[in-house]
């Protein structure tokens, strides 16, 4: 939470007699109130001012002024040239002119319905944005309805017969026209065949009274149009004057029979056409036929608007449990299809699909998945929904005490590690008596922050903590603290004062004394437990003593078992604080092993050597070599401090035999023990290394026809040959000293 005045300056720094801030929290309502109060307005205080509030990603301001206003008494103004205290005080300069606003004439009423009637229909949408009218659709239809088709005016009639005529069953009815020349000839038609003198007919000179359905002057001919919906019953009906009468139906030229489709029945002198169900096929002009006469009706189907009573939703359930989704229409004999995710399901063991006036489908042992599945239902229109199946999470993680008062104590906790699809809509914190196993609920409702106070607890008892992740497949497994809290307040938290000295690796030789004091504070005093490589201390070469301050490591004679990690900690109830100590006691290392001479040439020689198996406990930081001619066998030193396993004598005497030996060394010195080379170097007159064999057997030829100038010879030599060392072979003639080689 931060005040800021204009784009930068955070008012935090600046609270105090002049600019105050308070904050309070209403329990009730779960509401914090912010409150920032500025003692005695002065002009730099005006200007803008922001709060802004952030949690966790997200971030919200809201802005306001402060202005302070002009001294109002400067506007006043004196008439008269006397000084401030004579004359009269003048408003004038405070009052505003204000303008006089002209009244709105009354707009005359308009009826947009009267518009529309003589509108052309590509003008409706026009005049509908004009006159605020947002329904389209429904304006259509209000139109369809108020337009009627107003009767064309007759030349022959002055009043025509009604629409519509009701009689009980077996009274009279009258029904007249009016005429405009009583000479004209006038027929009575029912159903669109002439009326038989049968029934009564009286004339006026203006005027015809029948009992019969309908009136025409011929040689008109009238029908009946009959409108209804998609799937409705219709009923074509006619009365002919005899029974028994031949009655023909027909339907574009095609005559009409029973079938599947179509109905027809008689009673007496009726006829009826019946269509169960109709179509839009079943469009169209329909005929029937007497011997007599004719008459015929037009059927228009119009396509019903299909409307969802109950439409699927989204659900979210666990997993291996049923899910049941309903969507309910105003047609019982539509049919749907589902899908889910674009595909057609199909029913099988798992899925179950029921058409029933309402469709539902029914998922059973559905897997546990993290990503939701939509799926959808088509009808003559779209639906769809998604389902996620979730399942409780797992434990949340590292439950620990912040902070422990005499009633209260503050916990923190890590989310879980698998959350899944259902997410997290909360924590329950509880809490026990330790050695009880009845947990009571800290808070009613789930907090979605990782940190709670519990308030409201039993002063000097010991309790355990537990922490459970909501959501909307239940409760996850708990995290229960270890380690019981006693619920008293601390004065001081513990903490560690390492030394600056053991923060880093604490190094020492064999045989050396160790004394570590190790400060530490808290209140009341904590309990301080040592361990090492993570098992309790139990060397009885170590020894520990502690007060209410500090803590002392003591060993008399380092050896090298004493090496390790030492792990002091102090604690005081759940509130602990550990060190590591790095201790690491070191010796001389070993000899080194193998040192042999790998090659002599002119003056020189050539070593190599592996390093000691025993190191001392730490790096090898170089090697010391030494030579020795055994003529005088006086050890003289070549190199010091040589890191590599390997290197070149030089300087030596011509016709010297030498050996050689080598030192390993580490921070503690030079090793002990020393290694000797197992062969010698032998420096030549020449500068060359020598060495003499003897031939075993006579020359002989290699081959049996090879030439006189080859011969094959075998030697052994005198002393150990195996190194690899070049041979050199010469001859003479006997009798003859020189050697030619």
């Amino acid at each position: 939470m931060k005040w800021l005045k204009g784009k930068w300056l955070d008012l935090g720094s600046k609270a105090g007699k002049h600019v105050q801030f308070k904050e309070t929290y209403d329990r009730n309502s779960k509401v914090y109130t912010y409150e920032m109060s500025i003692i005695k307005v002065v002009e730099g205080d005006a200007g803008g001012y922001r709060c802004e509030v952030t949690s966790k990603d997200k971030c919200d301001s809201c802005t306001f002024e402060v202005t302070q206003p002009a001294n109002i008494l400067d506007a006043f103004k004196r008439s008269g040239d006397a000084g401030e205290d004579a004359g009269d005080l003048d408003f004038s300069a405070l009052l505003k002119k204000r303008e006089k606003k002209a009244r709105d004439e009354p707009k005359e009423e308009v009826d947009v319905w009267e518009i529309l009637k003589d509108a052309k229909p590509c003008d409706y949408e026009k005049i509908a944005f004009d006159y605020g009218i947002t329904d389209l659709r429904g304006l259509l239809k209000r139109l369809k309805k108020m337009k009627k088709v107003e009767p064309k005016k007759s030349d022959a009639f002055l009043k025509k017969l009604e629409q519509c005529y009701s009689v009980d069953k077996g009274k009279r009815t009258q029904m007249h026209v009016e005429l405009h020349d009583p000479n004209v000839q006038v027929k009575w038609l029912k159903n669109g065949v002439e009326i038989k003198p049968s029934y009564l007919l009286v004339s006026f000179p203006v005027s015809v009274v029948v009992c019969v359905y309908m009136c025409v002057t011929a040689p008109w001919c009238l029908y009946e149009v009959y409108e209804l919906l998609v799937g409705e019953k219709v009923e074509f009906e006619c009365e002919v004057s005899e029974e028994g009468a031949n009655v023909k139906w027909m339907k574009d030229g095609v005559e009409l029979t029973k079938d599947g489709k179509y109905r027809i029945k008689k009673d007496g002198k009726k006829h009826t056409l019946v269509i169960n169900e109709a179509t839009i096929e079943d469009i169209g002009m329909y005929y029937v036929y007497t011997n007599g006469g004719e008459s015929k009706g037009e059927l228009e189907v119009e396509a019903k608007e299909l409307e969802v009573l109950q439409s699927i939703a989204d659900l979210s359930v666990k997993a291996c449990e049923q899910a049941m989704f309903k969507c309910e229409v105003s047609d019982e004999k539509v049919v749907g299809k589902w899908f889910k995710d674009g595909v057609e399901v199909k029913p099988g063991n798992r899925i179950k699909v029921s058409h029933i006036g309402r469709y539902g489908i029914t998922l059973l042992g559905l897997p546990l998945s993290s990503s939701p599945l939509n799926y959808s239902l088509s009808l003559s229109l779209s639906l769809s929904l998604s389902l996620s199946l979730s399942a409780p999470t797992s434990e949340p993680t590292r439950l620990t005490v912040e902070d422990v008062t005499d009633s209260t104590c503050a916990l923190k906790w890590r989310p879980p590690e698998r959350v899944g699809a259902g997410g997290v809509d909360g924590y329950i914190i509880e809490w026990c008596k330790e050695g009880e196993d009845n947990w009571v609920a800290a808070n009613k409702e789930p907090v979605d922050k990782n940190t709670y106070r519990v308030k409201g607890l039993p002063t000097g008892e010991k309790l355990l903590f537990r922490v459970v992740a909501m959501n909307i497949a239940g409760r996850s497994p708990p995290c229960t603290m270890k380690q019981s809290v006693t619920v008293r307040e601390i004065m001081e938290y513990p903490k560690i004062r390492l030394p600056r000295q053991l923060r880093t690796k604490f190094i020492r030789k064999v045989g050396e004394k160790i004394n570590l004091v190790i400060p530490f504070q808290g209140k009341p005093r904590p309990v301080v437990n040592w361990l090492k490589d993570g098992e309790p201390l139990e060397n009885k070469s170590v020894g520990i003593r502690t007060s209410d301050f500090d803590t002392i490591l003591f060993i008399r004679s380092a050896e090298r078992d004493h090496s390790g990690t030492y792990t002091l900690s102090v604690q005081i109830d759940n509130m602990q604080d550990k060190a590591d100590i790095h201790i690491q006691i070191v010796d001389k290392p070993g000899p080194p092993i193998n040192v042999m001479v790998t090659d002599v040439w002119g003056f020189n020689a050539a070593l190599e050597w592996k390093p000691p198996k025993d190191t001392g406990n730490t790096d090898i930081t170089g090697y010391t070599i030494q030579k020795a001619d055994k003529k005088t066998q006086g050890w003289f030193t070549v190199y010091e401090h040589n890191r590599r396993p390997s290197c070149t004598a030089s300087d030596l005497v011509m016709g010297n035999e030498y050996s050689f030996r080598v030192f390993s060394e580490n921070i503690c010195g030079l090793s002990d023990e020393v290694a000797f080379s197992k062969n010698t170097a032998i420096i030549g007159k020449t500068g060359n290394t020598l060495q003499y064999y003897t031939v075993l057997y006579p020359p002989t030829r290699s081959r049996k026809h090879a030439p006189r100038d080859i011969m094959s010879l075998l030697w052994s030599p005198e002393q150990a040959g195996s190194y690899g060392l070049p041979v050199c072979i010469g001859g003479c003639r006997i009798g003859w000293k020189p050697w030619i080689g």
